[in-house]
């Protein structure tokens, strides 16, 4: 069986790039997937994140519809606890509304950034305790099921934008299966749960009204390119960019490969630990495997290739 496939566009800010330009790479990039044949294309909300460029996520999925036809499009993910329910009810329920069947709605319990971002969110150290409660709040709006009397998601009530509970832990696993909601493991960043709660997830699913059937999308790394030594170099080289990215320095390349080598590096390293790496072929062989060990229904991958040209075309024998 061949899995769906769908791509994670974190529209990184590249060297010598501006915000302006990540964004619209992402238009570009989603106006290939579209043609190339993927599912749908997530975008992350992140803070205070100089390489990072979709902090406003609901926007730049609104503008990234405007620019598409037919591919799926929405947050992988929103992190709940940074907003109001009714916030976000109304911002996806105004996304589906413009482009019906179209927009999915991730959700997240991380802060989606550091203490300090933190509190400039407003956020209480309670905030994500309050995730499971914050989820059927924001379902019931978006349902037109409403728990909070009196009040109802303009425009979003009855739009029933599809949930999917993000996670890489066993507590979005547990919460995803009560639910009945689809869930997506960040096995791209964060590997270590991953077997064990997506089996976690299918033993304890509870057929829901949005899913009937349990439904697990996996993230991984891509980089494809013509060549296997070409793919591996770009590889290698960003592993030193995301390494000079958690050390908050600006590292020549031969600092940033000692830095791989720390306790600390070869952490960071492991992060990426499900990782297609080489020729077209090469990366789907892995994805088949991948796709067995992580007993998932759909990939979505995230490309860190160094370049834009290197970026599309990853994607694009990915594609092919």
């Amino acid at each position: 069986m061949v899995l769906p496939l769908s791509i994670l566009d974190l529209a990184h800010i590249g060297e010598g790039e501006t915000a302006g330009d990540a964004l619209r790479a992402s238009v570009t990039l989603a106006q290939h997937a579209e043609r190339w044949g993927y599912r749908r294309i997530w975008y992350a909300e992140h803070h205070n994140m100089p390489t990072i460029a979709s902090s406003a996520t609901s926007v730049l999925i609104a503008h990234v519809a405007a620019h598409t036809s037919t591919i799926r499009l929405g947050a992988g993910g929103i992190m709940l606890p940074n907003h109001s329910p009714l916030t976000i009810a109304e911002q996806f329920g105004t996304l589906e509304t413009l482009h019906p069947g179209r927009i999915d709605l991730g959700l997240g319990r991380a802060p989606g950034s550091d203490q300090q971002t933190f509190r400039a969110l407003r956020r209480t150290p309670v905030s994500a305790d309050r995730f499971p409660q914050d989820v059927l709040e924001l379902q019931g709006y978006l349902s037109g099921e409403s728990l909070i009397s009196g009040v109802e998601a303009t425009p979003g009530k009855g739009t029933d934008v599809p949930l999917y509970i993000l996670g890489s832990s066993l507590f979005g696993a547990q919460l995803a299966a009560t639910l009945g909601l689809p869930y997506a493991f960040a096995s791209h960043f964060a590997p270590d749960a991953l077997e064990e709660a997506v089996e976690l997830y299918r033993r304890e699913f509870k057929p829901s009204a949005q899913q009937a059937t349990p439904y697990v999308i996996a993230g991984v790394n891509v980089i494809a390119a013509d060549t296997t030594e070409e793919a591996e170099r770009h590889f290698h080289a960003a592993k030193r960019r995301r390494v000079s990215a958690f050390t908050k320095q600006r590292l020549t390349p031969e600092e940033a490969d000692l830095a791989l080598e720390s306790p600390a590096g070869r952490q960071i390293s492991h992060m990426t630990k499900y990782s297609a790496v080489g020729t077209a072929d090469e990366v789907k062989d892995y994805l088949d495997d991948f796709a067995k060990l992580a007993d998932a229904d759909e990939l979505i991958v995230a490309s860190s290739a160094p370049d834009r040209t290197a970026w599309l075309r990853s994607l694009e024998l990915l594609a092919d």
